[in-house]
């Protein structure tokens, strides 16, 4: 899913009538800001435009499907950061993707100058969504992991 950038909706709203704006916000809602369901809007379609199946997100990621959807709706908010990084891997969600993602649900984005960080931003530019492998890669660094022990 290709990024929007504000330039180019502030170049589609030139053109926008009136009557349109429904239409332009129904096209647009990814890319808009919207309090509590723009991360649940952005994550559904991310993982709808990747034919990844919600349940195997769900699964893949390590929690219930009933709660993995609580925390996706945002029914329920976690604290935990590394969950919505696990959902996202789960989604196979590209950098970019993943930081959209925990910006949406306001977590701080992946950051290149943090080592925990940057071990999963080399995990995912070279498209390795296991957390197991991840999680490995993180401790051959003395590195939390993850995934939680539980």
């Amino acid at each position: 899913m290709e990024e929007k950038s504000t330039g180019e909706l502030d170049e589609l709203l030139e053109n926008i009538r009136p009557e349109q704006i429904a239409d332009y916000l129904k096209a647009n809602r990814q890319y808009l800001a919207d309090e509590k369901r723009a991360f649940y809007y952005y994550f559904t379609d991310v993982v709808k435009d990747k034919s990844i199946m919600m349940k195997d997100v769900y699964s893949f990621a390590g929690v219930s499907e009933s709660y993995g959807s609580q925390i996706v709706s945002m029914e329920k908010h976690t604290k935990d950061r590394d969950l919505i990084i696990r959902l996202c891997l789960a989604g196979h969600f590209s950098l970019m993707e993943m930081n959209r993602a925990l910006k949406l649900y306001g977590f701080c984005e992946l950051y290149s100058k943090e080592p925990r960080d940057a071990v999963i931003i080399v995990a995912l530019n070279n498209r390795i969504f296991d957390p197991d492998q991840i999680d490995e890669m993180l401790e051959a660094q003395d590195l939390k992991k993850i995934t939680s022990d539980n």
